[in-house]
């Protein structure tokens, strides 16, 4: 567990340099894609799914 917490932190933080700096291609997804999966993996899976079922039911109701 201190493991996959020490590599979420890691990789989010060159995530968030890499989308600073706008240089976000192909092989930068995939390290998003290994950073998603690393945080499911962590205690912080519930809030994320909390707030990503928060925005979907948000979207959902909105009328065009």
């Amino acid at each position: 567990m201190l493991v996959s917490m020490s590599a979420v932190l890691l990789l989010g933080l060159l995530i968030w340099f890499l989308l600073r700096i706008r240089y976000l291609r192909w092989a930068e997804f995939l390290l998003c894609t290994v950073f998603g999966f690393l945080l499911a993996k962590t205690a912080a899976e519930p809030l994320v799914q909390a707030a990503l079922d928060g925005v979907g039911g948000f979207l959902g109701q909105l009328q065009f």
